[in-house]
């Protein structure tokens, strides 16, 4: 199951919010959602505009990225089919924290701009389970902005981080993605090893396998509603790319180099955490976010100037 989200922020998300100030392109959003693809003289007639009008708002919303369209044959030449390009748009006003030489944004757990996961799987807050447990669907849940725990079996979550080295105009020397991660097993297991795959910006950059999903003991921050025999901890983890290669804990895992990532290219980063279905070692993945586990931070993602 896949859902794509759109997370902007004001800095890099202006196109966007321009487009949507116009009342009428909402509707056409909100109708494609409800109704699913259709053509623009089907558009024009259920929201009583001219055809001229919707042509030109579904330009507006094509251009900005919120829909997509493909060409249909029709009885008089070709017409364009309109469908939503994401299941939510997602602006964040997160604030970057910034030193000399470095910047840094912490993304819960939750906000992934878009996901495809097997169970069992599941989310849950520091109040609670969010939705039902091992239902791919919720991951589509609005309370999963809460979630400071989750968890898939196969699959991938995505974040987009602000590019706030560009948006700043500094040139990025490092980056660093730090997380806490274990493999996930019904129960816990400490020997349950899994293959946890990174990319940035649709790069993989290195691999690191997960030995195990650990419940001996409660996590330091783990709420207390949150029975024992569920995944309590993690390994605190640090990949960092820098010019020469990518470096796991201090240790070189790839060639991947700062200049692959294209950092500059970008108003975002793109960070996928996946299990993928090719892994020698499936076992899953647990993340871990404020609240949770041994360390009370979110995804954090630093880029040194």
């Amino acid at each position: 199951m896949t859902h794509d989200y759109l997370v902007i922020t004001p800095d890099d998300g202006q196109d966007v919010l321009r487009c949507l100030a116009v009342p009428a392109r909402l509707q056409i959003l909100k109708l494609l959602h409800a109704s699913g693809s259709m053509n623009v003289n089907e558009i024009a007639a259920r929201l009583d505009l001219p055809q001229s009008s919707a042509s030109i708002h579904v330009t507006a919303l094509e251009e900005a990225g919120l829909i997509t369209t493909t060409s249909q044959k029709a009885r008089r030449g070709s017409q364009k089919i309109c469908t939503a390009a994401h299941a939510e748009i997602l602006l964040s006003f997160a604030t970057p924290q910034e030193t000399t030489d470095a910047i840094e944004v912490a993304m819960p757990v939750g906000l992934y701009s878009g996901a495809e996961v097997l169970s069992p799987c599941g989310l849950c807050s520091d109040s609670g389970i969010i939705g039902y447990l091992d239902s791919p669907a919720t991951f589509l849940n609005p309370e999963r902005m809460r979630a400071g725990l989750l968890w898939f079996t196969r699959g991938h979550v995505d974040y987009q981080f602000p590019n706030n080295a560009r948006i700043a105009g500094r040139s990025v020397t490092e980056l660093e993605l730090r997380l806490e991660l274990s493999s996930e097993v019904p129960g816990t297991s400490a020997n349950w090893p899994s293959d946890i795959t990174i990319d940035i910006n649709g790069i993989p950059i290195g691999c690191w396998t997960a030995p195990g999903d650990y419940g001996d003991r409660r996590g330091t921050y783990t709420p207390a509603w949150w029975k024992l025999a569920g995944s309590q901890y993690g390994h605190l983890k640090s990949f960092r790319v820098t010019a020469q290669g990518t470096y796991l804990d201090g240790v070189r895992v790839s060639d991947v180099g700062l200049a692959e990532l294209n950092l500059e290219s970008h108003h975002s980063i793109r960070v996928r955490i996946a299990v993928r279905e090719d892994a020698a070692n499936p076992g899953g993945i647990n993340i871990f976010g404020r609240g949770f586990g041994n360390y009370d931070q979110d995804i954090v993602l630093i880029l040194n100037t």
